[in-house]
């Protein structure tokens, strides 16, 4: 029942059972849906790789790289896939992914005012 809620809507991940919510199947078909389900996930999630790309992918999922753990806002290839979804997705960078040229500009291209949190 709760795969196929998540399947229609993440965010329903909110109100799924604590065990459901370290269920990787489970969480995976959430962020599929809605990538601010990650905000609902077990924290083991926040910093797996695959569950957080996944998340940033999704559309109005850029915000949800908040959620990730800093290790992830760490690595460019999960931050570029992020902006190119949305630039405000940069303030959730690592400072020092915020001073890199080319997500900058991606961030920018997606988000003309994104240039505010560029370092």
């Amino acid at each position: 029942v709760v795969l196929e809620a998540v399947r229609q809507d993440g965010m329903a991940l909110r109100y799924a059972a604590d065990d459901l919510q370290h269920d990787r199947e489970v969480v995976l078909e959430a962020v599929r849906t809605n990538g601010m389900a990650l905000k609902y996930a077990a924290k083991e999630f926040s910093c797996d790789w695959e569950v957080v790309l996944e998340a940033v992918r999704q559309d109005g999922g850029a915000d949800s790289l908040q959620y990730a753990a800093v290790e992830l806002r760490r690595d460019p290839k999960v931050v570029l896939e992020a902006v190119r979804k949305s630039g405000r997705a940069l303030q959730y960078a690592a400072a020092e992914l915020r001073h890199d040229r080319k997500l900058a500009l991606e961030a920018v291209r997606q988000e003309g005012w994104a240039m505010r949190y560029a370092a």
